[in-house]
């Protein structure tokens, strides 16, 4: 049986103490928001969470002292299935994988998909399947995910769709905490530009080396490069180096949720498709779907008519006076969902 993993992550309640900036943070005074909407942790789903929240007092980026919400989730969520991934044979339909995110627009990974990459790609090295029998190269055991995940992938694993199953991390566990009444930093953190998009991890299957460490981080030299939490305890990540994935000649299909498995992060998402758990608004606002890990609210992309919002900040924000600052996640074909945190974190 797996080891059992424990990382850790928090909600936080500032101390009202005075603060000391670090000298990045000295020219800017932070922003007085006149509405300020602490992180309700009834909101998070008891299914994943692998034992009841409880309150720590954490360092913030900033220096400070506060009061967080330290959650223990599952590695899986209760609140949708996870896959398929790849499909097994270029016959098969949309039904029987999952997408892939390219230049702002989602994919179906059905056969014709799997079949095409070459003309896709417009590289004739591509060949991902049995010409004779139409089977489809994959991972089927957790050796292969292991091994098609390693930043050194080898050539026997050029051409392999990498799909690792729910149950290879079924004895992972994640600790998170956000501060449970945000605080506006005096100057935001900007997620750097990495592999994929904004603050790209580095392994080539798009998340951890296999040390667990969760790759290059943002401007500020302790900034998680996770960029909140789902309601159902599912990470929402850093965007997957795509460039890497496919350097190496192999495809790691994201599920119709916008999630995969790897082995030290477990399930994830790196594109927000609406399965997972929604809280709708009376105002046609967009829906709220979790939160960041400065504990501002992050909702989707679009308001309930589909409608983009054109006065978004830098980092995706905004402010209205219901529900104070708070995220609008990017489109799912961006592979981003934030460009940044607004607030302190916990460190």
């Amino acid at each position: 049986m797996m080891n059992r993993k424990i990382i850790t992550i928090g909600f936080c309640i500032l101390a009202t103490s005075l603060l000391t900036f670090s000298c990045k943070n000295t020219t800017t005074a932070a922003p007085q928001d006149k509405l300020v909407i602490p992180v309700d942790k009834a909101k998070f789903l008891n299914g994943g969470l692998a034992e009841p929240i409880t309150i720590e007092t954490r360092t913030l980026s900033d220096g400070s002292s506060a009061d967080c919400y330290k959650i223990v989730v599952k590695s899986t969520p209760t609140d949708h299935a996870m896959g398929p991934w790849c499909p097994t044979n270029i016959s098969d339909d949309a039904s029987a994988g999952g997408i892939w995110l390219e230049n702002g627009k989602v994919y179906d990974v059905d056969g014709a998909f799997v079949k095409n990459l070459a003309q896709f790609y417009k590289d004739s090295t591509w060949a991902m399947y049995n010409k004779a029998t139409g089977a489809i190269t994959k991972t089927k055991t957790e050796a292969d995910c292991r091994e098609a995940a390693n930043p050194n992938v080898g050539e026997e694993y050029k051409n392999y769709c990498v799909e690792c199953l729910p149950s290879y991390v079924a004895n992972l566990s994640h600790t998170y905490y956000i501060p449970v009444r945000p605080k506006a930093a005096a100057k935001p953190y900007e997620f750097s530009k990495g592999p994929g998009g904004p603050g790209g991890p580095d392994g080539p299957e798009g998340h951890p080396k296999p040390d667990g460490e969760r790759g290059p981080k943002p401007s500020h030299d302790s900034t998680p490069s996770t960029r909140g939490l789902a309601f159902n305890g599912i990470v929402f990540d850093a965007p997957a180096p795509t460039d890497r994935i496919l350097g190496a000649y192999t495809l790691a299909p994201f599920d119709d949720a916008g999630g995969h498995i790897n082995l030290n992060a477990g399930y994830h998402y790196h594109a927000a498709t609406g399965l997972s758990t929604r809280i709708a608004q009376t105002d046609q606002h967009a829906a709220m779907i979790g939160y960041a890990m400065d504990g501002y609210g992050l909702y989707e992309n679009t308001d309930s008519k589909g409608t983009d919002y054109k006065d978004l900040d830098a980092l995706r924000g905004h402010y209205d006076s219901v529900r104070g600052y708070h995220y609008h996640v990017d489109k799912a074909g961006n592979n981003n969902f934030i460009n940044g945190l607004r607030g302190e974190f916990a460190e």
